[in-house]
């Protein structure tokens, strides 16, 4: 049988996986991107918008639609990559923890 740590040391761990988590989201920095490269925005691991590209070729006044749209899925593609790094990181969370979960 798994020895179970006292309340001290769960807490203790508990503020040392969310130290590292928060660290790890601060360095975490991705690009997502939509219409082969036309529209690149980069995400950092909190997800905010850091940086927004369009090629200038992409821009039509008489499809604003199509531009929404590529943003659009710019974005929605960065977050993605955000969730997918961060899953893996620690474990997942509350999985991570290593005596199965709180």
């Amino acid at each position: 049988m798994p020895k179970i740590p006292n309340i001290n040391q769960m807490m203790g761990m508990a503020q040392n996986m969310a130290k590292r988590m928060e660290e790890e989201m601060d360095a975490l920095a991705v690009e997502g991107n939509a219409g082969g490269g036309m529209v690149t925005v980069s995400m950092d691991g909190h997800k905010r918008l850091t940086s927004l590209r369009i090629a200038p070729e992409v821009v039509d006044p008489k499809d604003i639609e199509m531009l929404q749209d590529l943003i659009l899925a710019a974005v929605n593609d960065a977050r993605s990559q955000v969730d997918e790094k961060l899953k893996g990181s620690l474990g997942g969370l509350p999985g991570g923890f290593p005596f199965g979960g709180i």
